[in-house]
């Protein structure tokens, strides 16, 4: 399985494409970047730890990469800056987004190839998207809220001293300030987080307060994240490549089926495979959780509307 990233040659991009390559399962990894001597030179540096890792191909180059790929994962994006909502980017990401895409339909992709969303705001991102690209709408996923899922629970995990694989949990919503925890399903192992030692509704407020702050902390303290956003587009890819049927708070344009939630991109349990986003689970949740993710999808809809009245949509 070939997978290219655009943006390649990017923080974001070059991380993903080191997981990728950790992780051992897909066959070819292409950096794409406006930058090519940048994306070459992540290549390289990839290229070149290969014999203690996997036997895989490392290249880099332009859309000519397209039509031969299965997984077009797109990166590319300005960085946001401090104290800037992912919403705020918008306005300064949309015109760059959409010349991306028009680049990769130019190119002709598969028929059967799965776009991963992963610029910001990848919610809004994502459903222009699946509405430019002409493909199934189950095969343009966004990034969505698995990179915040795996932030949450390692801060869990971290607080409570658990083993991080065996602490579990969900973030659902947008990728961004109106995100929800779903504490109602949260685990350590076989365990109830409600019924864990230690645990407190206050440790929960801190835990998810710093969830929705990690990516600031991150630019603040890094100039922004890269190695967790490269684990969490590499838990998506490999769900694909394998056909793993797993399910992840992916983002995907949503026809009512779950929760009601409708013509929006939004994060919901969402069961990938080898065909994108095969099915979308509709798990209970509280109330208040309930509200909380339609709240969320409400959040959304007016950027939405703005930024598809804008690109002629």
């Amino acid at each position: 399985m070939k997978v290219s990233i655009i943006g390649g040659g990017g923080l974001v991009g070059s991380c993903a494409g080191f997981a990728l390559q950790c992780g051992g399962v897909v066959r070819e990894i292409a950096l794409l970047d406006l930058n090519a001597n940048l994306a070459a030179g992540q290549a390289l540096d990839i290229m070149h730890g290969g014999p203690s890792v996997a036997d895989q191909r490392i290249s880099s180059g332009g859309y000519e990469h397209i039509p031969t790929s299965d997984i077009i994962c797109i990166t590319a994006g300005l960085r946001r800056k401090p104290d800037e909502s992912r919403l705020d980017l918008i306005n300064r990401n949309t015109d760059l987004f959409v010349g991306i895409l028009d680049e990769v339909k130019k190119a002709g992709p598969k028929s059967s190839a799965i776009v991963l969303v992963v610029s910001n705001p990848v919610d809004i991102l994502t459903f222009v998207a699946a509405k430019k690209l002409g493909l199934p709408a189950t095969q343009v996923l966004g990034l969505g809220t698995q990179l915040d899922t795996i932030r949450f629970c390692s801060l869990i995990a971290e607080q409570l001293g658990t083993a991080p694989t065996q602490t579990h949990g969900l973030i659902l919503g947008e990728h961004g300030d109106s995100m929800i925890p779903v504490w109602s399903s949260a685990t350590v192992g076989s365990l109830s987080l409600d019924k864990y030692p230690g645990w407190n509704s206050m440790l929960a407020e801190k835990i998810f307060a710093r969830t929705k702050q990690s990516g600031a902390e991150c630019l603040s303290k890094k100039g922004g994240a890269g190695f967790a956003v490269g684990i969490a587009i590499r838990d998506v890819i490999h769900a694909i490549a394998l056909d793993q049927q797993r399910i992840l708070p992916v983002s995907t344009v949503q026809d009512g089926a779950c929760y009601g939630i409708r013509d929006v991109a939004i994060s919901v349990p969402t069961v990938v495979g080898r065909a994108g986003a095969v099915q979308r689970i509709e798990i209970e949740l509280w109330p208040k959780e309930l509200q909380g993710l339609k709240s969320s999808a409400a959040a959304i809809k007016p950027t939405l509307d703005a930024v598809l009245k804008r690109i002629g949509n």
